[in-house]
C-alpha cells in the first residue's frame, strides 16, 4: 500500500533517470509532483567550464562526449538491457498530470510549486545545483541518489574515476541530504557495486542505480519518520570529477583496462 506522505522529484527534462527512479518510488510513495527542468544552454555550460577547467580540457571532454561516448553506449545496448530486466529498472512514462516543466529548479515558478506541494521529502534526480534560496523555500528534507562514493567522487562519472584510480571499492552510490554544495550533503547510505567485464562507462549508472534504490527508499521512509541518521564519510578525501577527455579516457583504457 502507497504512503500518504507527499514526495516532489526534481529532475531534467528529457533524463531517463528521472524516469527510473519515479516508477520505482510510485510503487511505495505518493508522487504528489514531478518537476522538471530544462537542460542548461550548452554555449553557457561550456564558457563556465572552460573558466575553470582550461578550454584545451572543455575541447577534449567535448570530443569524448561527441566521437566516443556514442559509440560506448552502442557497444553496452545489451548488457544495459540485461541490466535494466534484472534489476527490474523501468523507463516508462511519468504520469502527465503529475508533471511541471520548469526553466530552471531555482526559478520562482519551481519555488511557489514547491510551496504549494508542502511535500515532506523532495527527491532530486540530475538537477543542476540547487540554491539555498529555493532549499530554504520549504521546510522539506532534500535527499540526492549520487552515482559515486562522496566525498572522494563526487561530479559525475563516480563509478568510472573510482576505478581509473584503482580504487574499486570506492564504486558505488551515496544516499545524500542536499546542501548549497555539489554533492557534499551528509550521508545517509551507501551502497557498493562490481562491475563485470562486460560493463563500461555507459553501464555503471544503471549497476549504481539499482544499488541505490533500495537505500533511496530507505533513506526516505527515514525522513518520514523522522529518524534520519548522518553518517561520517569513510575518506576525508574530497574531489570533483568531469567527464573525461578523449584522451584521458583511451590513456586510462589502454593502461588500466577501465572501460
Amino acid at each position: 500500500m502507497k504512503r500518504n506522505e507527499r514526495i516532489v522529484l526534481l529532475g531534467v527534462k528529457g533524463d531517463s533517470s528521472v524516469r527510473i527512479v519515479c516508477q520505482a518510488l510510485q510503487q511505495e510513495f505518493a508522487i504528489d509532483r514531478v518537476i522538471l527542468e530544462n537542460r542548461d544552454a550548452r554555449r553557457k555550460l561550456v564558457q563556465r567550464r572552460a573558466r575553470k577547467l582550461g578550454y584545451w580540457t572543455v575541447v577534449g571532454q567535448i570530443l569524448f562526449q561527441k566521437l566516443l561516448h556514442p559509440a560506448i553506449r552502442l557497444s553496452a545496448r545489451g548488457r544495459m538491457r540485461e541490466i535494466q530486466e534484472e534489476n527490474h529498472l523501468l523507463d516508462g512514462p511519468i504520469p502527465p498530470e503529475t508533471v511541471l516543466e520548469v526553466d530552471s529548479v531555482n526559478s520562482k515558478q519551481a519555488r511557489r510549486e514547491l510551496q504549494r506541494s508542502g511535500p515532506a521529502v523532495v527527491v532530486v534526480v540530475g538537477t543542476r545545483i540547487i540554491s539555498e534560496q529555493t532549499l530554504n523555500s520549504v521546510g522539506s528534507v532534500f535527499i540526492n541518489m549520487h552515482a559515486g562514493i562522496t566525498p572522494m567522487f563526487r561530479g559525475v562519472h563516480g563509478g568510472y574515476w573510482a576505478l581509473a584510480a584503482g580504487e574499486p571499492e570506492n564504486c558505488g552510490v551515496t544516499i545524500h541530504l542536499v546542501d548549497k554544495g555539489i554533492d557534499t550533503g551528509g550521508i545517509l547510505y551507501q551502497s557498493h557495486i562490481e562491475p563485470t567485464e562486460k560493463d563500461n562507462l555507459a553501464t555503471y549508472p544503471l549497476l549504481q542505480m539499482a544499488a541505490g534504490l533500495p537505500v533511496l527508499r530507505r533513506a526516505i521512509d527515514d525522513a518520514l519518520q523522522g529518524r534520519i541518521t548522518v553518517h561520517p564519510p569513510r575518506d576525508v578525501r574530497s574531489h570533483l570529477w568531469y567527464h573525461p577527455t578523449l584522451w584521458s579516457y583511451l590513456r586510462d583504457r589502454l593502461r588500466l583496462g577501465v572501460k
